[in-house]
């Protein structure tokens, strides 16, 4: 099975990308993590915030591949670890991909939330898009970790 996180920004601080990375490596043998950055919309003088969004809608759906696609989106619902490692044991009996789209400064666009099977919120806070990508990547960790049952999510 495969985990596929889909967002907008190809540098990360130094910080979060060394956290992504320690939890790339630890993932569970029977999961895989997949990172796709797509390039921002340039945002400057005659900024249009409507066609960025949809120029990384676009980007994020095609890196999301065909498989199963999930919004993080902060209007979407509030989900808890548990129903992660739920939905995570799901998809691998029915061999599914899963792909989770972080959009932009502004968001998602309207056609990647039609798309989405599901839409989940992180939390009811505003995260900087480097921290939102850490704490998914770290609670995919921690699900899948469930799944196995290793000892991390105690």
């Amino acid at each position: 099975m495969q985990l596929i996180i889909a967002c907008t920004g190809k540098r990360l601080p130094g910080w979060a990308g060394q956290a992504v990375a320690e939890y790339r490596k630890r993932f569970p043998r029977h999961s895989r993590l997949v990172v796709r950055a797509v390039t921002p919309a340039r945002r400057g003088k005659g900024f249009d915030p409507a066609r960025a969004v949809r120029e990384e809608g676009e980007r994020l759906l095609a890196a999301a591949g065909a498989g199963r696609i999930i919004a993080v989106d902060p209007g979407g619902r509030a989900i808890a670890t548990s129903h992660i490692a739920a939905r995570i044991a799901d998809w691998r009996r029915s061999s599914g991909d899963a792909a989770f789209l972080i959009g932009g400064p502004d968001g998602l666009s309207r056609h990647c939330l039609e798309r989405a099977a599901e839409c989940w919120s992180l939390s009811a806070l505003t995260l900087p898009h480097a921290l939102a990508r850490v704490v998914l990547v770290e609670q995919l960790y921690r699900a899948c970790s469930i799944v196995e049952g290793l000892p991390y999510h105690r």
